[in-house]
């Protein structure tokens, strides 16, 4: 993995979301469409107050979650109502929002209305992962039920994920979906995450599975 420490957190999202701007702007010049894959929880909503405001072809762009966790949208715990509020503004507005979540009880019963479009809208041009205090991923938790099914070359890509580290049933994309990316970035701050990243490195994926994804990608720190 690139690993690039930075001096602060506010210096650390400037330039993440250049990156993340500069790597979209670049693939859509020779092609049609571009599909952002991002993460929901506080840590990267600097990074998409940024983002929102870059001028970009956004009516070219598709943005779709990591994972997403069964709750309503309006719910505190929504990962698309984050996304809504800080990203999907100002002249991000106009990019096209991939749903992971519909009105039924569980994820289970969500899959068929909503794999079909997370599928067509991969690969992934560009992939911003985040990471537990466990080494999770997206909804790629340690112990899941599904997980090493989801970690198979030839899994789903949008699964239902239960895990006793997860506060409720989620829907994530697979490790097959997510390793479609063309380019990877990891986001993590503070002392700790650094410590769990650096011992995920020696792991197996099953027991950390942030592992799966570090070979390819360019991790972002600070303190």
């Amino acid at each position: 993995m690139n690993f690039q420490e930075y001096p602060d957190r506010e210096i650390m999202m400037m330039d993440l979301a250049d990156r993340i701007s500069s790597e979209l702007k670049g693939h859509l010049l020779t092609n049609d469409r571009a599909t952002l894959c991002i993460p929901g929880g506080s840590t990267p909503g600097p990074a998409f107050d940024i983002l929102s405001g870059v001028r970009l072809p956004w009516d070219r762009i598709s943005v779709m979650l990591n994972d997403e966790r069964w709750v309503p949208e309006d719910s505190p715990r929504s990962n698309t109502r984050l996304v809504r509020e800080r990203l999907l503004t100002e002249h991000a507005a106009a990019a096209q929002m991939v749903p992971l979540h519909t009105d039924v009880p569980t994820p289970e019963e969500g899959l068929g209305a909503l794999s079909d479009e997370v599928e067509a809208h991969l690969p992934i041009t560009v992939l911003l992962l985040g990471m537990g205090t466990d080494g999770h991923t997206a909804s790629l938790f340690p112990g899941a039920d599904q997980l090493e099914a989801a970690f198979a070359p030839d899994a789903p890509a949008l699964m239902a994920m239960r895990a006793e580290g997860a506060d409720e049933p989620r829907i994530t994309l697979s490790a097959r979906a997510l390793r479609t990316a063309m380019s990877t970035h990891v986001l993590i701050t503070g002392a700790e995450k650094r410590e769990v990243l650096e011992a995920a490195a020696k792991k197996p994926e099953l027991e950390a599975p942030i592992r799966g994804f570090l070979g390819a990608a360019t991790v972002h720190w600070a303190a």
